[in-house]
């Protein structure tokens, strides 16, 4: 092992029926340092950080810790605890009912008796040493958010922990509760604690972190000391684009030419809701195709589920042709002649076990009343309709849906939507995990139905698409707008710039 590592990966794979998670990466995590780990959606972070910790076994490679000669194994959750690697996860998994104490020393009392005194004895001294402001006796519940975290962290500090995952550790933090678990990650840091950091929050990377290691489609890009990787090069190297890199830019022929093509349909002024993002001003012309664009957890899908009221909206206004309506839940939006086709297609989008038909006609269904059902011939004539319009690959219109491919399951929802006749559509994700043909199919609709009058905001992983659909850019970092791109600026180098900090010397 090198000489201050508390940790080396070495040579790890992992892989999943059809699919390579891991290929041949490797990890060095050293002694008091902060390492960020950072990637895109499915650049196998989280099967790396899940080898680590046993919940999943490697296929090839070695893991070394310090103190031990030769590499370890690691079988399970356990065997991890007990070689010193603790892990934190983003969504806390204490008892919120029993006291602070408890929840730092469940599971570590041995014996049937429990000597309440000196457990809270050595729970205060413990949080005392970490400048965790809570009290042994106090009831978990009754602490922050942030506390909570903290006690969390103790606890897995407290079991003799050498490696410290911290993954996701601030997304409900605000600003002072991440300025206060950053002075415990310092602290920890100066008394020889390993951090492996996973986040996307690139301002919160740059303040605290040591280096960052990036993954790219399960493959290692590289390791880099965070003074010498400025954040616009690690937004290049997380996207796998260059500086250089040119996208072909659609064609302007197909764009709404009618008479109101600059008239404002809908707007949004200081939208903010329940997800954390911050208030954000948003608005689109008839027949535009607009989109957000950012890092994954940038805030790109917080911002349209809240134009949606999927998210409950907390404070701002929004406007249809100038005057102001209101959109608390999904069913007033869709009133408005909003249709939103989510992310996550298998948890929000399709309804397994209903046919096609039956997907298809859901939302037209919603709004016209359950208690005003559609015939079984309209709702034929409706699904035939759109299974040829948008050649959805079916046996029939009463097959389940979730026996079809990826990609026509997310046709049959994009027909649920058309069936609704919006005028503002909003598609998330509309083409991952879809093979390419499907790909360019989508692409060439999304132009086709603003060519005819239709509003869509598009949002999309691949910069290459978005620049092949989109007119204008909303750029978000960190949960809040941070720019605009249009007409000339529409290239993957601004992009990738505005993402970074644009105007900053450290985006230089």
């Amino acid at each position: 092992m090198k000489e201050k590592a508390v940790l080396e990966m070495k040579n790890i794979h992992k892989s999943f029926p059809g699919v390579r998670a891991l290929q041949a990466v490797d990890f060095t995590l050293c002694e008091g340092e902060v390492h960020a780990l950072m990637g895109e959606n499915g650049a196998g972070k989280s099967t790396l950080i899940k080898v680590l910790t046993g919940v999943y076994s490697k296929d090839e490679g070695e893991i070394y810790l310090k103190g031990h000669e030769k590499a370890v194994a690691i079988r399970s959750p356990q065997d991890a605890q007990n070689l010193g690697i603790s892990t934190v996860y983003q969504e806390i998994t204490l008892c919120p009912n029993l006291s602070v104490a408890e929840n730092m020393f469940i599971g570590r009392t041995k014996g049937m008796g429990v000597n309440w005194k000196s457990m809270n004895k050595m729970a205060d001294e413990i949080l005392t040493s970490l400048d965790i402001p809570a009290k042994s006796t106090q009831q978990l519940a009754s602490c922050s958010i942030a506390v909570q975290q903290m006690v969390a962290i103790a606890r897995a500090v407290d079991m003799d922990c050498k490696v410290l995952i911290l993954d996701e550790p601030t997304s409900s933090l605000d600003e002072q509760e991440v300025a206060k678990l950053f002075k415990l990650m310092r602290d920890l840091k100066s008394r020889g604690v390993g951090i492996v950091f996973v986040k996307h929050f690139l301002d919160q990377v740059y303040e605290i972190c040591d280096k960052i290691t990036v993954l790219r489609d399960g493959q290692l890009v590289g390791e880099y000391e965070i003074e010498n990787l400025p954040r616009v090069q690690l937004v290049s190297k997380m996207l796998g684009k260059d500086f250089d890199d040119t996208s072909e830019i659609k064609d302007d022929s197909l764009t709404y030419k009618g008479e109101d093509a600059s008239e404002k349909i809908f707007e949004a002024e200081s939208l903010r809701s329940n997800a954390g993002i911050k208030p954000f001003d948003f608005y689109i012309k008839k027949g535009e195709v607009n989109g957000f664009t950012g890092l994954l957890g940038s805030g790109r899908s917080e911002s349209v589920r809240a134009i949606f009221g999927a998210d409950r909206v907390v404070g701002g206004t929004v406007k249809k042709n100038g005057k102001e309506v209101k959109i608390k839940k999904p069913i007033d939006a869709m009133k408005q002649g909003i249709a939103y086709l989510p992310e996550d297609r298998k948890r929000d989008g399709i309804v397994g076990d209903l046919s096609v038909r039956e997907n298809i006609v859901l939302a037209l269904q919603v709004l016209q009343g359950f208690f005003k059902p559609f015939s079984k011939k309209a709702q034929y004539e409706f699904a035939d309709e759109y299974i040829k319009l948008l050649d959805i690959k079916t046996a029939s219109a009463d097959t389940p849906i979730k026996s079809l491919s990826g990609g026509n399951q997310q046709k049959v929802i994009l027909a649920r939507w058309l069936l609704t006749h919006p005028e503002y559509l909003i598609l998330d994700e509309p083409t991952r995990g879809i093979d390419i043909g499907t790909k360019v199919e989508i692409q060439k609709l999304v132009l086709k139905l603003a060519s005819e009058g239709m509003s869509v905001t598009f949002i999309s992983s691949e910069t290459d698409e978005m620049l092949r659909t989109c007119s204008r850019l909303i750029v978000m970092r960190d949960r809040k707008v941070v720019g605009e791109i249009s007409g000339d600026d529409m290239n993957q180098t601004k992009i990738m710039s505005t993402i970074a900090g644009g105007g900053r010397d450290d985006a230089e």
